[in-house]
């Protein structure tokens, strides 16, 4: 199993690029990084970093781990000019990026910028379009295509990426829509969950490969929950409540250590980390060194 690392957007760069390289030097696996412009709330003047920018930097600056997008809005951008960006990316980063793409879902960000935020079929329709656009251009000397959104006409791209193929990850749990996107397009999926939820939803990913033709065992699967690692009983009450709906992983070395053996027998591949609650400089870098050194390290 494998255990990756999620700084904030709203962190500031040197901060980020602090993390992500205790977090390699701890023996995490890979960063991944959001896609958004603003926060999401009526107050959307806080800071937030760009995701391509971001990830660049950390491919020159930190040698070792995957580095992912979680995951790109495709409705911000042209699916022809993520793909440019994807191969560049993967040169930059000697053969390391993971491709991650969702429909888009942040409405504050299309409106404040003109960007069409169209319905959630709509989204959806554009996104399974867009993969097979960026799939072509990853992959075929030169790529025609004639969709019902975009439009390429003997359109190169060279050079291609390191890998072959680079590995595109599909986030989001519609079961109906997104999973059999995924199923067609993936080679990694993601979703926020608890134990119980990852198994409910592998088990719709892998009736959707079944449809497409294609062996469930292809795709990667990863989870998202917040930690919060305590042997007090009232913090984990107090935090569990303060997160509402987001799914948690809570309790004491042993109990955490437990729920990922619980994540890594249902048959998740990797669990990503978001550094949203766990405060900031030396607190931060304490919990992630401890959750490397006292669970991870044991779920190898």
């Amino acid at each position: 199993m494998r255990f990756s690392f999620w700084p904030s957007s709203a962190n500031t760069w040197s901060d980020i690029l602090d993390s992500a390289r205790r977090a390699e030097a701890v023996g995490y696996d890979g960063v991944w990084f959001a896609d958004h412009f603003m926060p999401n709330g009526a107050d959307n003047g806080g800071p937030c970093q760009e995701v391509f920018t971001v990830l660049a930097g950390l491919a020159a600056a930190v040698p070792r781990v995957r580095l992912g997008s979680l995951v790109l809005g495709n409705t911000y951008r042209h699916p022809a000019v993520v793909a440019k960006m994807a191969a560049t990316l993967d040169h930059v980063s000697g053969g390391r990026f993971v491709l991650g793409l969702g429909a888009g879902w942040q409405e504050n960000e299309h409106r404040a910028y003109g960007i069409p935020f169209y319905t959630m079929p709509d989204r959806l329709q554009r996104l399974d379009e867009a993969c097979r656009v960026i799939r072509s251009l990853l992959r075929d000397e030169r790529s025609s295509f004639e969709g019902k959104f975009y439009t390429l006409d003997d359109a190169p791209l060279a050079p291609k990426p390191v890998q072959q193929p680079l590995p595109i990850m599909i986030g989001g749990g519609g079961e109906k829509v997104t999973l059999r996107i995924t199923a067609r397009h993936a080679e990694e999926w993601n979703v926020w969950g608890t134990v119980e939820t990852l198994v409910h939803k592998m088990q719709i990913l892998d009736r959707h490969c079944e449809r497409e033709g294609r062996d469930p065992a292809a795709i990667q699967r990863s989870a998202v929950a917040l930690l919060v690692l305590t042997d007090d009983q009232a913090k984990i009450e107090q935090a569990t409540a303060a997160a509402g709906r987001t799914p948690v992983v809570a309790g004491s070395v042993a109990q955490v250590r437990d729920t990922m053996a619980r994540y890594r027998e249902a048959g998740v591949h990797e669990f990503i980390l978001p550094d949203f609650n766990l405060g900031r400089g030396a607190q931060k870098l304490e919990i992630v060194d401890r959750f490397a050194r006292e669970v991870a390290a044991e779920l190898r």
